[in-house]
């Protein structure tokens, strides 16, 4: 009787989630909305906006939102929409509240009786509805994340190219912003803000320090770092950059036999509980069938 609410309650959240996921838009339909200007996200964003705007206030902190950890992970993930802010905030508000009234609705058609532990699930359910918002933030900072991680070592090697063939360091960033574009568009937008932010007038120097703020990668704020130095004390931009893309590779393969050595570890689990079991059914059992057979009739009538 217990186990049916859980099940219940897992069987909710798994199908919420997975209507997310269903929902959520590819790498393919993100680039033909950028393509297109956007109007379709524009639309659902002032659609939300209007549905979930008056629940915001009552979960918005009251600090300095350009200054607060939480604005730069919404940059991290690539969101940098006013609405975004509204939206979340609402989500936290009218989530607990929507999966507080599902598992209620789920625990009285299974017949679950009230008390502490009907008590508890509901709880358990809001927490959920809660936390929700901030995990699929933070699953779209760590996908963006990763995606100009395993790209920058070619946007490195392409600047490595653009500068030894006589472009400046500007140009370059903006060769390499059009070219790696079809690889990582996330990747291809903080460089174009970058040499945007230089445009404008802004110091080379902030410009690179915002890229690393922006981007979140160990990679970029070291390759930050060497081109503040290389322009401090007037060193080879090209060497540098030379130096570090050898780097970079010699980093990607290191992790790459990292992870293939983890490779036989992680096999371990699944073969030992889905596929050995499997295989010792398949071999073993027409080998048990056959003395069951064999066997059971000799017992019966040796009774």
């Amino acid at each position: 009787m217990l186990l049916l609410p859980i099940l219940v309650f897992f069987a909710v959240t798994l199908g919420l989630a997975a209507l997310f996921l269903w929902l959520a838009p590819s790498r393919t339909t993100q680039r033909l909305r950028a393509m297109s200007g956007g109007q379709d996200q524009a639309t659902w964003s002032s659609t939300m906006v209007s549905l979930v705007g008056p629940f915001a206030r009552l979960s918005s902190p009251s600090g300095n939102w350009e200054t607060s950890a939480l604005r730069l992970k919404f940059i991290r993930a690539g969101i940098r929409s006013d609405d975004a802010r509204i939206i979340y905030f609402g989500l936290k508000t009218l989530l607990p509240v929507v999966f507080l009234a599902l598992a209620y609705l789920a625990l009285q058609a299974a017949g679950y009786r009230q008390g502490m532990g009907f008590l508890l699930y509901l709880l358990v359910t809001a927490a959920v509805g809660c936390v929700l918002p901030n995990v699929l933030l933070h699953w779209m900072m760590r996908r963006r994340v990763r995606e100009m991680f395993e790209n920058f070592p070619d946007a490195a090697d392409l600047l490595l190219i653009c500068i030894e063939a006589g472009l400046g360091l500007d140009a370059s960033l903006l060769r390499v912003a059009e070219e790696i574009r079809l690889k990582s568009s996330a990747l291809a937008d903080e460089l174009h803000l970058t040499n945007l932010e230089i445009r404008a007038g802004g110091t080379r120097e902030s410009a690179l320090h915002n890229l690393a703020l922006r981007t979140g990668v160990e990679e970029i704020v070291t390759f930050a770092t060497m081109l503040n130095q290389a322009d401090k004390f007037g060193t080879s931009i090209g060497d540098s950059l030379r130096v570090f893309s050898e780097d970079l590779r010699n980093k990607r393969q290191a992790r790459a036999e990292e992870k293939a050595v983890k490779v036989p570890t992680k096999m371990l689990f699944p073969l030992v509980v889905f596929i050995f079991p499997a295989i010792v059914m398949v071999i073993m059992g027409p080998a048990v069938i056959r003395l069951v057979r064999t066997i059971l009739p000799m017992l019966n009538g040796g009774g």
